[in-house]
């Protein structure tokens, strides 16, 4: 795929100097440290402070990608981070600076938050995904007080649909795998609408299962872990950018690893610390393998999409040759084997 637009890209327009004054525009002014922070769909850092803000003396500024959220959509995120905050729920919301939580500058939307430390949770201890899954419980009993409205869903229609209509038509598939590619999504994309929640568009509660504000990509390096003894002990997340609504199991499913006794045990240990706190529909169980199957091709289409962004190309070297999208084509039929099959139990 063609990268000759590099410096057409808006973030070409973010420097330094640029992030600097950005703060500076409301009212807080960097020492000069900045480090840039690992994100391939923002652009983040890290910035101490001259003199100290509210006891914050170093912030992480989260300049979002341009065109891919509105205001009301990045509003509604910075909301439910206050709500959880307030439900005394460890997270991590947006500083208000000058009594707002989003800014504008250069062109750029930008939020500013406390920076907080933390490790990679170690999730091969059961006693940590308990202790996660009764975090997890906490975040899912605020999301579920009222829907998102101005976010969208997640389901077939924005995770299946739309991306295979936009990689079809930007001829961003290998030409020698695309039927392949095409049959093999078609039947998965059956066997993941027979869940009524996941079609898209359906009623707010399709076979029951209810849909809830979600953190949305919980996966390991989302979640950092403070150790015991220290202030804030425990899981706590630092971004909601990916906040949507969906079936409360999104939240749980990308934190198991091994084969699948290994994740079965995991997943009890998840499940047995989300009940202390709220309980778990287990019909969602049988939704795993089908978010699995959206996730897989919602991320070729959200690598393909930003291949003008100089970071894509460098990170992902190996996207885009034919040998990538057979290796898509063999996992959606083993993935269509595995929604056939018997799902997780917990």
């Amino acid at each position: 795929m063609a990268n000759e637009h590099d410096k057409d890209h808006p973030y070409s327009a973010l420097t330094p100097d640029v992030v600097q004054d950005a703060l500076a525009h409301i009212g807080l002014w960097g020492d000069g440290r900045m480090s840039a922070l690992n994100s391939f769909e923002n652009r983040v850092y890290q910035i101490h402070l001259e003199s100290p803000v509210g006891g914050v003396d170093q912030v992480v500024a989260k300049f979002y990608r341009p065109g891919r959220w509105s205001d009301a959509q990045i509003a509604e995120e910075h909301a439910f981070a206050e709500e959880l905050v307030a439900a005394e729920v460890p997270a991590v919301p947006p500083l208000r600076v000058q009594g707002e939580t989003l800014h504008h500058f250069g062109g750029f939307t930008f939020a500013v938050s406390p920076r907080r430390g933390g490790r990679r949770p170690e999730l091969d201890d059961f006693e940590v995904l308990e202790w996660t899954g009764r975090f997890l419980a906490r975040i899912h009993a605020v999301g579920a007080r009222q829907p998102f409205v101005a976010r969208p869903a997640l389901d077939a229609a924005s995770f299946a649909h739309e991306p295979r209509e936009w990689l079809m038509e930007h001829g961003a598939i290998a030409p020698e795998v695309r039927s392949a590619w095409a049959a093999a999504l078609e039947e998965a994309l059956a066997l993941i609408e027979s869940h009524a929640v996941l079609r898209g568009g359906a009623a707010e509660e399709p076979d029951g299962i209810r849909r809830l504000r979600l953190h949305g990509d919980c996966h390991p390096g989302n979640i950092l872990w403070t150790p015991e003894g220290q202030p804030g002990a425990g899981p706590h997340f630092v971004d909601l950018d990916d906040a949507r609504m969906g079936p409360a199991v999104q939240d749980l499913w990308m934190l198991l690893s091994g084969d699948r006794r290994q994740q079965t045990q995991q997943l009890g240990a998840l499940v047995d610390g989300y009940e202390q706190f709220r309980p778990f529909d287990r019909r969602e169980l049988s939704l795993i393998e089908p978010l699995r199957t959206l996730r897989l091709i919602h991320y070729s289409a959200w690598i393909a999409r930003r291949w003008d962004d100089p970071a894509f190309p460098i990170n992902f070297p190996w996207f885009g040759s034919r040998d990538y999208w057979q290796g898509q084509v063999d996992m959606l039929v083993e993935q269509v084997e595995e929604m056939q099959g018997p799902p997780l139990m917990a």
